[in-house]
């Protein structure tokens, strides 16, 4: 079963500086069809202005995942780590314990938009820790950018999840075939797709339960997010 997640029908939180969709119940945004997918909790689409951002605040027993679109986010956090993010990479922060950070948009002149995703950890009280890392991107092929094991470059995930980034092309399709009880949840990135004939554009998402393979088919040039989960 395909269950569309429309972009429309996402939280919202509009602020002077913070434009913010939330694909899962957030913050002030609570429906109760839309509460994570399995150990997938938080998928926010946040746009910031030039020189605002989130000031320090607690975050604890969560693998905190950043993926900047757009622009450029700089990072600092209770654990001595201070870092920009740029397109091209991907940031995890695991809170375990507890950790505090902040993440503001660094430029006087350039708004940043990035994606934060959040993902409930399979053992609690971890030792915080942070990792950053730069993406290898082949057009028309599922690229893994994060699973437990950090396996080919990958950023490590304590939790049983595959997290995979595709770039296609207009008219280029990819496949993903999923082992038996795992499900998928896919986030449309950018651009206009097909996944399994169901449309779908920029900013949807899709629950993908008991389906054994899904065929992507870009109809312009599209970033797809997908998560192999337990």
């Amino acid at each position: 079963m395909i269950k569309i997640h429309d972009r429309d029908l996402r939280g919202k939180t509009k602020t002077g500086w913070l434009d913010s969709a939330h694909t899962f119940s957030f913050g002030h945004f609570h429906d109760p069809a839309r509460m994570g997918f399995r150990s997938l909790r938080v998928i926010n689409d946040d746009r910031v202005i030039p020189g605002a951002g989130f000031g320090t605040h607690p975050h604890n027993n969560m693998e905190i995942i950043s993926y900047v679109l757009d622009g450029s986010l700089e990072h600092k956090d209770s654990m001595g780590t201070g870092s920009v993010i740029k397109p091209g990479e991907v940031q995890r922060m695991s809170a375990g314990t507890g950790v505090t950070h902040s993440e503001f948009n660094g430029s006087k002149d350039d708004p940043v938009h990035f994606l934060q995703i959040w993902i409930e950890p399979k053992t609690k009280g971890l030792e915080p820790s942070y990792e950053q890392k730069p993406l290898n991107v082949n057009k028309g092929e599922f690229v893994l950018i994060g699973d437990r094991h950090g396996s080919d470059g990958a950023i490590t995930i304590h939790q049983d999840v595959k997290m995979y980034l595709v770039h296609l092309e207009e008219g280029q399709s990819a496949s993903y075939s999923f082992e038996p009880q795992r499900g998928g949840f896919l986030h449309l990135v950018r651009g206009q797709v097909t996944l399994n004939g169901e449309s779908l554009k920029e900013g949807d998402g899709a629950e993908i339960t008991d389906v054994e393979t899904v065929t992507i088919a870009a109809q312009e040039p599209s970033e797809v997010l997908l998560f192999d989960l337990a």
